[in-house]
This record gives C-alpha cells, structure tokens and sequence, in this order.
C-alpha cells in the first residue's frame, strides 16, 4: 500500500515562549495537495475496488495533476520570474517549492505509470477489457485499423516540420503529439529531419477492435494507430521512429477586473488566450533520444527541471472514458438515492418546510428536492421572486430551465452567474447568455470576488403576509455531480435568516454593505472575525472547565491565523477533530502545541464535499454547514455563507450520525501525522470494519 510522503519537521520548543507563527509547525500547502492526491492514486491500487472504478481513480489523479500544473506550478513561477523573496507560512521560497514538489512528484508519476502498465490494464485484460498494443494486433485489426485511418484520422491530420523554413509550431495546452523523425531514402541517410503531429482532441481516444473470445472490449489509442501510419502523412520520406509528447501551460486567468468594462467580455478574452500561457510541464516518452528532447526543449521553452519523462500512455485522464464502460460486474453496485419519508410523494414541498427545517445529505438523499424547490418557486401562483447564485451547473440543468420558466410565469428572477468559476467560465458564460434572453436579470459576480456561496431566495406571498423560503447547500445547483459529491442541502423559512439571505442577494446585486448578519456567517464580511471568536470561545470554556469541543468537516485548511487559533485552542485544552478531505496546512500531535487536535482524511467511492462545523460551546452547541473551506482565498476573496443549524434534532444528526460516522471511519480514512504523511486507519482486533460512505448509503440518513 502506498504511504504519502512525510515532510521533513523540526520541532519547535513547546515552553511557555513558544511561537506558533514557526514555519516549522506549518505544512506547504503545495506538498500537502500533492499528498491528496497520492491518496488518490492509492485507491488505484485497492483491490478491494471494482476494476473500471480503480481505473476511474488513476484517471482523476491524472487531471487533478494536470490543475496543479495548470494553477499552483504556474503560480509559483510566476513568483519566481516576478523576483518573489517572501516564504510562505512554511518557510520555502517559491523557487524551493518547485524544487521540492519535482522531488515529491517524481516518484509518485513513475508509481501512477506502474499502477495502470503492469497492475490494472493486464487485470482489465483478464476480465475481458483489452487496450491492445501496437505488437498484439492481428493482422484482420491492422485492417480494420487502416480502413479508420483513413477514413476518419488521415483527414484531421496537419504534419508540421520543423527546419530553417518552418519554425518549430506553437503546441497548445494539454495537447498530446508526436514527434517524428523522418530522412529522405534518396539522401545520404545522415540528414534526419523532425515534424510534429498532433493527436486531434476531436477524435475518440480509444478506437473499437473486433471482441475475441473472453475480450468482448478490446481498443487501440488513437495515438498508436497514428503512429501505425504515418508514412501516408509523408509520402515518399522515410518513417525512422515516433514518440509522445505533452505540454501544460499556465491557465490561470489574469483577470484586471477594475479596468473591466464589461467583465464578461474580459472572461471570453482571457479563455481565447488560456491554451497559450506560458510552458510549465514537458512530458516526454522515456525512449525519446536526447538531440530531440532537447529541439522540444528549447522550441517550447522549458528547463529540465519541467520535463518528466513517462514509459506509458499520456494524458490518461482521457482513460475516464474507458472507466465508465458499461460492464455493471466492474463496476461499485448502483444505488437509487432516497427521498425523505417526509417528502416522499409531496407537491407542496414550501408547506414541508414551514412544519420544520429540512437537511438532505447527498447523495444517499436524492437531489431531486433542490430541483424541485426552484420548479415549485416557477410554477406557483405566490410566488413573486426567486434569486440564486450559480457557481458550478449541468450542462442541460433543469435549475436554470426553471429559472427561465418562473420569468415566463411573472416572477421576478435574479441569478449571479459566477463567470471566474475555474474551467467552468464557457460554460457559466454560455448560461448567462441564455438567462439573460429568457429575461432573467443576470449580476456576473463581485470586482476581485468569487461568488462561492449556494443559495436560493423565494419569496411567497401568504395569507399572513409574505415569506420566505430559502435553500443553502454546501454544492453546487448541478444535478449531475450531486449523484457522485456528498453535500448537504438546508431547507428553512425561519424569518431571520430569510432576512440575511435578502441582505446577501442585496450586497450581490446592489451597493448593500451590511458588517454584521443576524443568523448567517458571510465572508468576507464577518465569516473570518466570526470563526476566529468561535475557536477563542471553545478555548475560554475549556479554560474555565466547561464542555469545549470543536468537529469540523471540510476540503481544506490551509489560513495561517486559523491555523494558530486551531493550536492556541488545543493548548487551552480543547478537543479537535477535523475531517480533511485534501489539503492540511496544520500539523496535529505536536506535544505542546497540537497533541488534541486529529485529522483524517476520507477518499472514497464518492468525492467529500460536505462542509460542517460543530463548537459544543459549553454544552450550548453551536452548528454551522455551508459553502465556505478554512482557507485564505474563502474567507476574504469568496463571497460564501455558512448558516447556523437550529433545529435540535438536526444537529443532533450532524454531531451523532453524520460527523461520528466519519470519525469512527476504519476502512478508507487515513491520519495526518505530525510529520505530514498520512496513514490509513484499520480496525483493531475484533472491532467491526465502518466505512462512513458504505454506512450512508446502506442506513440512510436518521430521518426525523
């Protein structure tokens, strides 16, 4: 079993003079990503995994890591070529982060190559899926193969050479290649020339092969078949040899919102430019010769130390295809997501909510509700106005058919399209457009804020006046996704946080600059202040011997002055318990500073979203959930809301059945160790086997 590499930990004094800002008691937030993400890979390795879903796990490693090149390894050199000297809460400068993240990643790529070459595709193999090699072919598939090339492949072609009258061509993000070596037979055989050919994005990755018997799904990569041919691309010169090549660019975008007239047009502006930033990762065929290496090198403009070399197939995110065959025995056993017994066969889903506050945990809770809330809101005769924010959707989303029909209705429709959600900008701008011709009055978001939040406004008129009814989610309105993320979904219409959430709608929309909210905790207005006195107040009931405990479920927690108050709270005496799906910049069990502070880490079937946070709050406890993670970037360059959980019985189910259950986790958590690596938890002697996913989906949520 793979084991995430630790770092390596001086270890501060932990006396009364002890200085919490020491680098030494923070985790780079680069290297604590990348250990997510080996978490990841691991489950590739799980036998205990259906074989297409460990595929689907190399898959999702392989583009996870095609981001943090994209966005975190393009940031850091730009650092660097900005002159950059300050470190970061861990002590390393941007230069040295690129040094260590290469140390780390270097073995990690070559235990990924490993995992699908010789582990899962031979086991796929086996149970009848075959990705067929250039050397396996019969010659009825060459055939077959030929008749592809040139019926669909030879015409999408453009060879491009590179000599004194071609300069070498520009190669596009994440665009597989190969590079060729050619000689003319008519020379004298010591000239060898190069070109370039790109494998088109627009052509399947995996080309169908006639099934065999026990091979009922064989394919052959495009870039093989290619390969295969291509002496039709340069007829009458000879093929010498051919290899795979990769290039990542920086596709962050560089946005000067206040010198935006129009931000959408700036987003469409900035997108066109994406696929030609700046060089920051070369992937190279591991039997490229070095004379080539080098002309890529120099051609595309990179160091050695961006260059990784790989003995396998590129781009295996594209695998994601494979993974989701439809082969049901390779596959985790399909579930049906439940409705409430509550809510099970209602059409007046406002009239649920009025009897009491609503939380579906998805996606053991079907998404269906959220749906059906806003179609309600469309549909109905009372309703006046509906406002929501959208961050991340479907591609067909029936959340935003159902805005357009409530503006074909009468209703009043706002919605804040959030055009900076990354790599979800063509899609949000394809939205707001749309919105935006059905009448919909549409608000792009904040200058220099992410509009992060999931939250929805119906305002109803009833025969006691009006009301609201409001929906705050830790996902985003996409039906899709909700079938694989865990989130949780709240429903009320309690008056005060109806009140915030039309205060929130105000200060999106408008110029509304309220500094405090009644109920909900709004960044970057007060969340940050707000969270920072709730840890202080843990620390002062455990000072004064009263019930102080703090759990916590989020993706991250990486903000140095939580961090500290995280420490100052666990030398006060509280008890801390954090469910951290990737990245942890705190080091927990460091004697003196963080002995009462846990963390674990769950990677499973379903991607961990769900955001909470309990403070028992001296036996008045508080709980929160919502969009917001423990990070920099949400507390004061997101707009996000966390909303206070009031009802009794629902918190009790997030404090005793939905956090316990990820705390009792013994099957797919893991622990961070004070050094940072983390180690998979296993039950002790004779204690049942709980995994927190395999409990929701076979107990469902306490329904109440």
């Amino acid at each position: 079993m793979l084991e995430s590499a630790g770092v390596e930990l001086r270890r501060p004094s932990a006396g009364a003079d002890l200085d919490l800002d020491d680098t030494s008691l923070y985790v780079s937030r680069e290297l604590s990503w990348l250990a997510f993400n080996a978490r990841v890979l691991e489950e590739g390795f799980d036998a205990r995994h259906p074989l297409l879903e460990r595929l689907k796990f190399l898959a999702i490693f392989a583009t996870n890591l095609d981001e943090f090149f994209m966005i975190r390894v393009a940031g850091l050199k730009q650092q660097i070529d900005a002159g950059v000297v300050r470190p970061s809460d861990d002590g390393l400068l941007p230069r040295e982060h690129v040094h260590v993240i290469r140390e780390h990643l270097d073995p990690v790529v070559q235990r990924h190559v490993e995992a699908l070459q010789h582990d899962l595709l031979p086991a796929l193999a086996e149970a009848g899926v075959c990705l067929v090699s250039h050397g396996e072919l019969r010659p009825e598939d060459r055939t077959a193969l030929r008749h592809v090339f040139d019926d669909q492949i030879f015409p999408v072609l453009t060879p491009l050479a590179v000599d004194p009258g071609h300069p070498f061509p520009y190669i596009s993000n994440l665009s597989l290649s190969l590079a060729v070596e050619i000689d003319d037979p008519r020379g004298d055989g010591e000239s060898t020339h190069f070109a370039r050919v790109k494998v088109p994005q627009v052509l399947p990755r995996f080309i169908p092969l006639a099934p065999l018997p026990g091979l009922a799904y064989r394919f052959a990569l495009l870039e093989d078949v290619i390969g295969d041919n291509l002496a039709e691309l340069f007829p009458g010169m000879r093929v010498r040899s051919w290899y795979r090549f990769r290039v990542t660019r920086n596709a962050d975008l560089d946005l000067q919102e206040d010198e935006a007239d129009d931000l959408l047009e700036m987003v469409e502006s900035e997108l066109r430019k994406r696929r030609f930033g700046v060089a920051v990762r070369l992937e190279a065929d591991r039997r490229m010769p070095e004379y080539m290496l080098a002309l890529l090198m120099e051609g595309i403009e990179v160091e050695g130390q961006d260059v990784y070399e790989v003995d396998g197939p590129m781009a295996v995110g594209d695998f994601l295809s494979l993974a989701n065959l439809d082969i049901p025995e390779l596959h985790d056993k399909p579930f049906s997501p439940t409705v409430p017994a509550r809510l099970h066969g209602r059409t007046d889903l406002f009239a649920a909510i009025r009897e009491s506050d609503i939380l579906l945990h998805h996606p053991f809770d079907s998404f269906e509700p959220v749906v059906q809330f806003v179609q309600e809101a469309a549909s109905d005769p009372h309703v006046l106005a509906i406002k929501q924010t959208l961050y991340r959707t479907s591609g067909d989303s029936p959340v935003v058919r159902a805005l357009m029909e409530a503006v074909a209705n009468g209703k009043q429709v706002a919605a804040l399209v959030e055009l900076k959600a990354r790599f979800d900008e063509e899609n949000n701008i394809h939205w707001a457009r749309n919105l935006e011709r059905a009448g919909v009055h549409v608000v792009y978001g904040l200058l220099g804020l992410k509009t992060h939040c999931k939250t929805t406004l119906v305002v109803r008129k009833e025969d006691d006046g009006l009301r609201r009814y409001v929906h705050v989610g830790t996902g985003n309105y996409n039906d899709k996704t909700a079938r694989v993320y865990t989130d949780l979904s709240f429903f009320t219409c309690r008056s005060e946080i109806g009140a915030d959430v039309t205060d929130l709608f105000n200060f999106l929309t408008g110029f509304s600059r309220r500094e405090r909210y009644r109920k909900l905790l709004v960044a970057p207005i007060d969340l940050r202040p707000s969270l920072l006195e709730l840890i202080e107040r843990e620390s002062d009931h455990a000072r004064h011997g009263r019930p102080a405990r703090i759990l916590a479920k989020m993706n991250a927690v990486t903000d140095h002055a939580v961090i500290r108050a995280l420490y100052e709270a666990s030398r006060a005496g509280v008890e801390i318990d954090l469910v951290i799906r990737g990245m942890c910049a705190l080091r927990p069990g460091l004697p003196g500073v963080s002995e009462r502070i846990r963390v674990r880490s769950i990677v499973g079937r379903f991607l961990e979203h769900s955001r909470a946070w309990y403070f028992a709050n001296g036996g008045s406890e508080s709980v929160y959930l919502g969009s917001a993670d423990w990070m920099g970037r949400n507390l004061d360059r997101r707009v996000e809301v966390m909303v206070p959980i009031e009802d009794p019985h629902l918190r009790r189910w997030i404090r005793e059945r939905f956090l316990a259950a990820y705390l009792a986790d013994n099957a797919m958590a893991r622990e961070l160790q004070s050094d940072g690596r983390y180690v998979r938890c296993a039950p002790a002697p004779g204690e049942p086997v709980l995994a927190s996913q395999a409990r929701f989906l076979t107990e469902g949520m306490l329904r109440l």
